[in-house]
């Protein structure tokens, strides 16, 4: 079970028969407002209201890499472009919809979608 806590830390809970175990896993310093896994569940997308996207890999145990800080309120919200996990998409809410590589971050495209969007 991975979730957050309000400083931005990603903590990890082992749980199995009525025993539980806490790892904190990386701390983003920003608070998170979502958690969205990729399909295969090997990455974790990390959002915080303030426009940054980080993805983390449970398995490697690393760092989370910051893949786009648009410092902006009118970010919306990102989640990965299938198949595969090799990409995500993030979109403002101005309609601008944008596509970013997993492995290291690179902004590949954008498309602006000419409409106010709500919800991705």
């Amino acid at each position: 079970l991975y979730f957050s806590a309000q400083e931005g830390i990603l903590l990890f809970y082992h749980i199995k028969d009525l025993q539980y175990e806490i790892k904190i896993c990386v701390d983003i310093s920003q608070p998170i407002s979502s958690l969205i896994f990729s399909p295969d569940y090997t990455s974790l997308l990390l959002l915080t209201d303030q426009g940054t996207v980080y993805s983390y890999q449970p398995a490697r145990s690393g760092e989370a890499v910051k893949l786009l800080d648009t410092s902006s309120s009118c970010f919306l919200a990102a989640d990965f472009l299938t198949p595969g996990n090799n990409y995500c998409v993030s979109v403002t809410i101005s309609g601008e919809v944008q596509v970013w590589s997993l492995e290291d971050g690179t902004f590949l495209s954008k498309l602006n979608l000419g409409i106010e969007v709500h919800v991705i």
